[in-house]
């Protein structure tokens, strides 16, 4: 990959989204890098590319939002005309919130709401985005370990990871005679500000992780960024509809 290459990255102010903008940087990609609240951490992590000496733009993008995003895509133009081009080469959906919802104890709303941040948001964006990608270009959307291993709390976020990954499948399919391969990265527990933090800063869930991962530790955002970063490379190419956890090995 090279200058010439420019990635769209959801949620890309914070956590794995950061630090895949940050590993592209390396790499010499630019990036159009998206935000939901935190605009100063978005243009920290601008200036931050800046310095790798590399592109970046940070847009405003609620991805549960779906009304807004015919506007997002008007922001891209924009900022695509800034890069000096009209057409950009991968699209990272890695944007998300957390549930704790149970089966027992979940409302209508929940539901809805995860629906709309992780299936729904993830289908449309890509929708409305297909037409200013290049062909032969690259897709990673971003699932969870708990769409394979069950755990309580998660019965509805886990799930809604689940259809991600069917609908890579789907996107895999149908863009295949644009040449453009679609895989789906599935982390582990990650220390960030995910869900509260919980795996980050909460020392009993820490050491529970670690115990149930077979390289004994949890995961470092900086864990998971070269594997996207990989995917979205020329020498990944003929890697298509493919799911690969990156989780040190947990529960297996």
């Amino acid at each position: 990959m090279s200058e010439t290459k420019i990635a769209i990255v959801t949620g890309g102010s914070r956590g794995i989204g950061r630090a895949a903008v940050l590993k592209l940087a390396e790499l010499g990609v630019r990036s159009i890098l998206t935000y939901n609240t935190n605009r100063e951490e978005a243009e920290r992590v601008v200036g931050l590319v800046e310095e790798a000496g590399a592109s970046a733009i940070a847009i405003r993008l609620d991805v549960g939002a779906a009304g807004t995003f015919d506007g997002f895509v008007g922001a891209v133009r924009d900022g695509l005309a800034s890069l000096g081009a009209e057409r950009f080469d991968s699209l990272v959906n890695n944007a998300g919130t957390s549930s704790a919802a149970t089966l027992l104890k979940a409302t209508e709303a929940e539901l809805d709401e995860q629906f709309a941040v992780h299936f729904k948001g993830t289908f449309l964006l890509t929708q409305k985005l297909l037409p200013l990608m290049n062909d032969g270009g690259r897709i990673v959307n971003l699932s969870s370990g708990l769409a394979r291993v069950a755990m309580n709390g998660r019965a509805v976020y886990g799930p809604m990871k689940a259809a991600v990954e069917a609908l890579t499948r789907y996107m895999a399919l149908e863009l295949a005679p644009r040449r453009i391969a679609v895989n789906v990265v599935a982390p582990g527990a990650i220390a960030t500000d995910f869900s509260g933090g919980v795996v980050r800063d909460n020392p009993q869930v820490r050491k529970m992780v670690a115990d149930q991962t077979a390289l004994g530790r949890v995961g470092l955002p900086e864990d998971v960024a070269p594997v996207i970063a990989g995917l979205l490379s020329d020498g990944f190419g003929w890697v298509n509809a493919q799911r690969l956890e990156v989780s040190g090995g947990v529960q297996i």
